[in-house]
């Protein structure tokens, strides 16, 4: 199958022979939005409008931070607390508290797992959930999703690159297998699933063994012995168990 603009990218994620490609097009994609609104897109109008009505996750805060534009961080975070003081005067407005009954004040309530019960909860919740860059990749990762069933439908050399490689992360797995119901025909799921499910059980396993060899590297009677691939296994099985990359450098403006 002739590569394109849009296939390219998944191609070499797949080629990076990384611990999960979706992994690897997640970070590009985050990266690549970072770059852009600390670039010189901050000063465009359209997109300080977008970043105003969005701002930013915890995570990717901590990358614009991490990335060194000072003042490009500024100039968003201030019209971007403008736009988040006007929303909050108006929710701290019109809220109104709730009759406090005998019962409720014996009751347990966890926020974090029993949700917002009040507007100005729910509204705050939207606030820690709503991010640029997360969006950025949502808006494109159903594409990629899109790309790799239609080439693993279409290209049988697609098809052997996916079967060689090694699996994704627990997460990025769990879409995969979600979107292949919709997208695979009965007949496509019956080769699917079991390489698929070989993939994620070997590498695993293969993980499992470079961790415990690291372990057991440590002990003093095999210093001598070779580390073999176990070196960097913790930072890959991390990543295999909740995605990313957590021994990754921190992404900075290049000088």
């Amino acid at each position: 199958m002739k590569e394109t603009i849009s296939t390219i990218p998944l191609t070499d994620a797949f080629q990076a022979h990384d611990e999960c490609p979706f992994c690897y097009l997640e970070r590009e994609a985050e990266q690549h939005a970072i770059s852009f609104i600390l670039g010189s897109a901050y000063m465009e109008d359209y997109i300080r409008e977008k970043t105003d009505e969005t701002g930013f996750c915890r995570h990717h805060f901590k990358m614009m931070y991490d990335y060194g534009n000072r003042l490009g961080s500024a100039l968003i975070l201030s019209t971007h607390l403008k736009k988040l003081g006007q929303e909050l005067s108006e929710e701290l407005k019109n809220f109104s508290p709730e009759k406090s009954g005998f019962r409720r004040h014996f009751k347990k309530i966890d926020p974090k797992t029993s949700g917002p019960k009040t507007p100005l909860g729910s509204w705050i919740f939207e606030k820690e959930h709503s991010c640029y860059v997360c969006n950025h990749f949502k808006s494109i990762y159903r594409r990629y999703l899109d790309t790799f069933f239609r080439r693993y439908q279409k290209d049988g050399e697609f098809r052997a690159v996916f079967a060689e490689s090694k699996g994704f992360c627990l997460p990025h797995f769990g879409d995969l297998i979600e979107y292949a119901e919709a997208q695979l025909s009965d007949a496509q799921k019956q080769e699917f699933y079991p390489t698929a499910f070989r993939l994620m059980e070997e590498n695993l396993n293969r993980l499992q063994q470079e961790v415990s060899w690291f372990v057991e590297k440590n002990d003093y009677r095999n210093k001598d012995k070779s580390w073999g691939t176990a070196a960097d296994s913790i930072q890959r099985a991390m990543q295999k168990c909740a995605g990313g990359y957590p021994a990754d450098e921190i992404f900075k403006l290049k000088p």
